[in-house]
């Protein structure tokens, strides 16, 4: 983006792998590759509207994406799967409401809708596998582990606070996974995030100040990491490609690192 662009960008995402990210924007998307850090695709707001959420799958030719902001070119209640060879969408999924994000695998598709989650098999023979109702969920919060087995599916439980996982492993439209729980907070939950293998999950509440990992097999807490003492809105959790590390940035315009494997490394700074 040139520095004369007054571009909005609605929504930050990195691919599975790390090796790029996608920009939603009101005027368009914009992919780039992490290293070296360089644009290698934009798609203007001629040609795609402004888009609200979008979802890279690793480094191939196709990223699910939602329209939204104020230029829109299609319904906010569908998802397209768009192929960046042919230069249109090759899928559409629509549903009865807004759709809040999407997440994809190489042969999965999820749609986050605000109290419920579609889970789809795509690109070829596209069909719906589950529907799996949730508590309101108004943030779009779910998360998909980029490799697997487990190929983990997270998302807020019934019960506040709580958190809900499915293994999407071997799931085809005549099997429904029962999930499973974790009570992580006594507050809403406001982010989560899920590690490269889908064995680490992260999760912080609406009170912000703790940020607490999860062993995803035993549903066991194994770090309570503190981001501060005063309430703040978490905006993001990240781990690091080798689960070593775990990043968050939140409304005090900070970004924490903590060190996972080597805790008594984060005594080192306050």
């Amino acid at each position: 983006m040139g520095s004369d662009d007054k571009q909005i960008i609605k929504q930050l995402r990195f691919n599975q792998d790390k090796s790029c990210f996608i920009c939603c924007m009101e005027k368009g998307i914009r992919i780039y590759n992490v290293e070296p850090l360089v644009e290698k695709v934009h798609y203007d707001e001629p040609l795609i509207g402004s888009v609200g959420f979008c979802e890279m799958v690793y480094r191939c030719n196709l990223f699910a994406m939602v329209s939204g902001g104020t230029r829109p070119k299609y319904a906010e209640n569908s998802v397209l799967v768009y192929d960046d060879t042919k230069k249109h969408s090759v899928l559409e999924f629509t549903f009865n409401q807004p759709v809040l994000g999407v997440r994809c695998k190489r042969d999965r598709l999820v749609a986050i809708l605000k109290n419920r989650i579609h889970v789809f098999s795509y690109p070829t023979n596209p069909q719906k596998l589950m529907t799996i109702p949730t508590r309101e969920n108004p943030l779009g919060l779910c998360e998909l582990s980029g490799s697997g087995p487990p190929n983990l599916l997270v998302f807020p439980g019934f019960k506040v606070g709580s958190l809900n996982l499915v293994n999407l492993t071997g799931s085809d439209a005549a099997v429904s996974s029962s999930p499973s729980t974790i009570d992580a907070h006594q507050g809403e939950l406001a982010c989560i995030a899920v590690n490269q293998k889908g064995t680490l999950i992260a999760t912080a509440s609406d009170k912000g100040t703790l940020i607490r990992v999860w062993d995803a097999a035993k549903k066991e807490t194994l770090n309570e990491l503190r981001r501060g003492s005063d309430p703040a809105t978490v905006y993001c959790i990240n781990f690091s490609q080798d689960s070593e590390f775990l990043c968050c940035s939140s409304d005090k315009g900070t970004i924490h690192i903590f060190a996972l494997k080597n805790p008594s490394l984060n005594r080192r700074s306050t």
